[in-house]
């Protein structure tokens, strides 16, 4: 059998040892690498997702960002594993100048082509913002700043070659839901426009500031409104852009002010802002306008017509303080249009319109029916064809403002209650003192520098029916009106009252706080009738009771509210007579006349004039009208008054006879006799003085010394006397009759009822001769006036 060879056995086990270590060995080491390689793409990215990429990096798509139109400055760039490339904190610049912030985003995730990356080619895809915050730093002119915040932004932008396209971008702003989409051209030999300049930066930068601030003041309790915007043009030529917005709200709320269905759509095209609709409405009616604005010329045109609550409209606005009086019953009509040129420093606006209100009232005045047309360019204000139906009738007016220029027309009856609350204070009081059952027809053409009435100057005509003025009736006046330098003068008035007519001029002053009259002639009855010059004169002319209405002329100035310019003259005839109080006793002029002259806190009296019983009276007296200092002087001169009603007046003597006459120079303090001090001389003439009761006694005394002699009438009586402290005081009292002459001396304290007073008898003719005896019988006088007590002097 032949022999077979085996294989040795060892052998194949050893090569079945080597390859079965080599393949846990390969296994292992793969495992490693596998897992190195993801610890290392886990640490990369976990670096680049916390730390982000180097500034070399964030260079390169800052500088790819510049290429597609976009520059901004990078904070962060990072890695994110499921969005791909973020940067963050984003600053958005001007392209034109990268000094100025537009804007600061949160985070942008950037689409990028990694091949063109790592190759230096242009690799930007696109950005995509998602629920970012931006920011928009507004700096003001003193350097404070806002920052409007532009909440849960998102956009998709894509870069085309040449071409920048927004798909979509939305976000909320200051509660406004802002929407866009729209495509801008980048060309590849794209050269930015110039950088504005400041003053045209500041001015877009405000009118942005405003729009962000009145946005913030409105809230919008029925959902945000939205703002949609659609746009394209070349980046190159942005105010070449054509751009479509509109602004839709279901329910605005400002200041408690509800607008609802407010919309508002615009477009710009061509360097022209068109705004095609601009609507709302609100509880009382609606508004609608259009508008155009060309940005080459500075110019536009609008019109609008408003049946709004406009009261509501402007205090919402924060202009609501012109209508802050003015009640409106039903939404005030309003068709308007205009123009406007903003090329110049200043804006030239001008408007025209027509205006119509059937239920307001201003300061609780009824109006209905008012209508006007008006127009304004600026300087110039005409407000024409104004008419007004009022409670007393229709008021037809015109008016027409410019730079030191104005100009009102009224024609119609006007109540003065009825225009009090559109004039100031003073000329408020000043009306305040009329009552006019039937309202003046009133026709006036003022003219003035602006609408302060102490500007005004103007002529008109003035028609009153009866009338009251601070209380006193007129029954019908007439007069030519006219105004300058703050003052209103009444020429050629004519006024009608019961007992009589006046007529002249009379000027109320505003400015200067007088009146001034001229040519004033009247027979009135002073009493009442001063109340129209000053509340305060009556009380000077009281004391005067005219018997019938004198006779008055006028002439001068009466100032008030504390002016020391009076001096006002009056000349009185009162054919008819007055009375008049002097030391408590009526005295009964049948006639009299003078002159009155007021000035400063003094009244004086010249040239008077007149008759009392039976004689002629002449005097002059100066008054203070000075309050609290009612001192006076006068000087009276008396001549064949009847001394039998005087004494009869003044002292209840019916028996006294004679003819009165004398001169009086005296000073006093009000009503108060006692303070009354004076001297004088009187001469009672063709009297019998033993008639008088105090010297009654002395004839019966005459009569034992002389028989017969008590039965001679003492016919004349002479004296110098002094008044002081209610006592009259005479140290040369002569009593002449036939056969004697009575000499006397003494007091007689009229005020109390008594007397202290001492006689002698002198002789005449034969009775010389008795001489020593008369000496002997000199007699004193005591007790009342009425019932004396004469008893002799040395016995």
């Amino acid at each position: 059998m032949p022999i077979v060879a085996e294989k040795p056995k060892n052998v194949e086990y050893a090569q079945d040892r080597r390859s079965t270590f080599a393949h846990p060995l390969a296994r292992s080491i793969l495992r490693l690498a596998v897992v190195l390689v993801i610890a290392a793409a886990i640490s990369g990215g976990w670096y680049l997702a916390r730390k982000g990429f180097g500034g070399r990096t964030r260079a390169r798509i800052v500088e790819e960002l510049h290429r597609s139109g976009v520059e901004a400055s990078i904070g962060r760039l990072t890695l994110n594993p499921f969005r791909g490339l973020v940067a963050r904190n984003v600053r958005i610049f001007s392209y034109q100048d990268r000094t100025h912030t537009l804007a600061f985003i949160s985070e942008i995730v950037l689409d990028i082509n990694y091949a063109a990356f790592f190759h230096h080619q242009p690799f930007l895809n696109a950005l995509d913002v998602r629920n970012a915050e931006v920011t928009l730093p507004l700096k003001g002119p003193q350097g404070k700043t806002e920052q409007p915040q532009l909440r849960r932004f998102h956009a998709h932008i894509y870069f085309p070659p040449e071409q920048i396209f927004v798909s979509q971008a939305e976000g909320i702003l200051c509660g406004v839901r802002v929407s866009a989409t729209g495509q801008l051209i980048k060309r590849a030999d794209y050269q930015p426009s110039p950088p504005l300049s400041e003053k045209e930066r500041q001015k877009r930068l405000s009118i942005l500031r405003r729009v962000v601030s009145e946005l913030q003041r409105f809230s919008f309790p029925n959902g945000p409104p939205s703002l949609q915007v659609k746009f394209s043009g070349d980046l190159a030529q942005l105010e070449d852009a054509r751009a479509e917005a509109t602004l839709q709200g279901n329910l605005l709320i400002r200041k408690g002010y509800e607008m609802r269905d407010f919309v508002v759509a615009g477009e710009w095209s061509d360097q022209t802002l068109n705004i095609s609709r601009c609507e709302w409405n609100d509880r009382l009616g609606g508004f609608a306008a259009t508008a155009n604005w060309s940005r080459r010329t500075e110019a536009a045109n609008f019109q609008a017509r408003s049946s709004l609550d406009l009261k509501s409209v402007l205090d919402a606005a924060d202009a609501g303080a012109s209508l802050a009086d003015a009640t409106f019953n039903s939404p005030p009509v309003i068709d308007v249009s205009g123009s406007a040129n903003f090329s110049g420093e200043r804006p030239q606006l001008k408007l025209i319109g027509h205006a119509a209100v059937d239920n307001v009232a201003y300061k609780n005045l009824p109006l209905s029916q008012c209508r006007l047309e008006f127009s304004w360019d600026g300087e110039r204000t005409w407000l024409r064809d104004i008419r007004i139906r009022h409670p007393t009738g229709d008021l037809r007016a015109e008016v027409f403002e410019a730079p030191n220029e104005f100009r009102l027309n009224i024609d119609g009856p006007l109540a003065p209650s009825e225009v009090r609350p559109f004039l100031p204070p003073e000329i408020q009081e000043f009306l305040g003192e009329w009552e006019c059952p039937r309202p003046p027809v009133i026709q006036l053409a003022i003219r003035g520098k602006d609408r302060h009435p102490e500007s005004w100057q103007g002529d008109g005509n003035i028609a009153l029916d009866r009338t009251r003025f601070r209380g006193q009736w007129m029954n019908n006046a007439t007069s030519k009106v006219h105004f300058a330098d703050g003052a209103v003068t009444y020429e050629n008035f004519h006024i009608t009252r019961d007992e009589g007519v006046g007529t002249g001029t009379f000027t109320y002053d505003f400015a200067k706080h007088e009146v001034r009259v001229s040519n004033i002639k009247a027979n009135v009855r002073p009493a009442e009738v001063s109340f129209w010059i000053d509340p305060d004169l009556p009380k000077n002319v009281a004391p005067y009771k005219f018997h019938q209405p004198p006779t008055i002329t006028a002439n001068g100035v009466y100032q008030f509210h504390g002016g020391t310019g009076t001096r006002l003259e009056i000349n009185v005839d009162a054919p008819s007579g007055m009375d008049y109080v002097f030391l408590g006793k009526t005295l009964p002029f049948h006639n009299i006349a003078g002159r009155l002259l007021f000035t400063d806190d003094h009244l004086q009296i010249v040239d008077l004039k007149g008759g009392l019983f039976a004689g002629n009276v002449r005097g002059s007296a100066d008054i203070s009208l000075a309050h609290g200092d009612p001192r006076y002087q006068a000087k009276l001169a008396v001549d064949g008054v009847d001394f039998p009603r005087l004494t009869d007046l003044y002292y209840n003597y019916k028996t006294a006879h004679g003819q009165l006459s004398g001169t009086y120079d005296f000073t006093g303090f009000g009503d108060d006799s006692r303070a009354m001090q004076g001297s004088g001389k009187m001469n009672v003439a063709n009297g019998d003085v033993f008639a008088i009761p105090v010297f009654g006694p002395l004839s019966g005394i005459l009569n034992l010394v002389v028989p017969g002699a008590g039965y001679s009438i003492a016919r004349n009586a002479t004296a110098d006397f002094t008044v002081q402290k209610g006592i009259i005081h005479t140290e040369n009292f002569e009593v002449a009759g036939k056969l004697f002459s009575m000499l006397g001396s003494g007091d007689i304290y009229f005020m109390d009822d008594k007397l202290d007073f001492d006689v002698r008898i002198d002789p005449k003719g034969p009775g010389i001769l008795l001489a020593p005896v008369y000496k002997l019988f000199e007699y004193k006088g005591e007790g009342s006036l009425k019932n004396p007590d004469w008893h002799p002097k040395r016995f």
